[in-house]
C-alpha cells in the first residue's frame, strides 16, 4: 500500500476528529507528496495540503510503509537517516502510535 490516497485515508481514520496532538504536523515524501495533520483545531483535519506545521517529518512512502508493518523500526529509521524531523521531535513521537494504527 504505497498509494499516497490510501495512507491519507488510513491516517485520517486513526487521526480520527480529535487526536488530541493539538498541533499541525506535516508528512513531506518529497516529490510523491504530502499529508497534512491539521490537529490545532477540532475536529482535526487530514489533508494532502502543502502549508505550515509546528513539526514536519520526512520520509518516503515506502518507508512510512515499513513503519506501519513494523518492518522498520521508527529509531533505527531516524539514526539511519530514513526518517528526519524538523521541529518539535515529542510531536513527532506522538505521531507514530497512529502511523501503526
Amino acid at each position: 500500500m504505497t498509494d499516497l490516497a490510501a495512507i491519507t485515508q488510513k491516517i485520517a481514520s486513526a487521526v480520527g476528529e480529535n487526536s488530541g496532538l493539538g498541533k499541525r504536523i506535516k508528512l513531506d515524501f518529497g516529490d510523491e507528496g504530502k499529508i497534512l495533520i491539521d490537529a490545532a483545531n477540532v475536529p482535526n483535519i487530514v489533508s494532502n495540503d502543502d502549508g505550515p506545521a509546528d513539526t514536519t517529518v520526512v520520509v518516503s512512502l515506502d518507508n512510512l510503509v515499513a513503519l506501519k508493518q513494523g518492518q522498520l523500526d521508527p529509531m533505527m529509521a531516524f539514526m539511519s537517516g530514513k526518517l528526519k524531523v524538523l521541529g518539535d521531535m515529542g510531536i513527532a513521537q506522538k505521531l507514530i502510535p497512529l502511523l501503526k494504527g
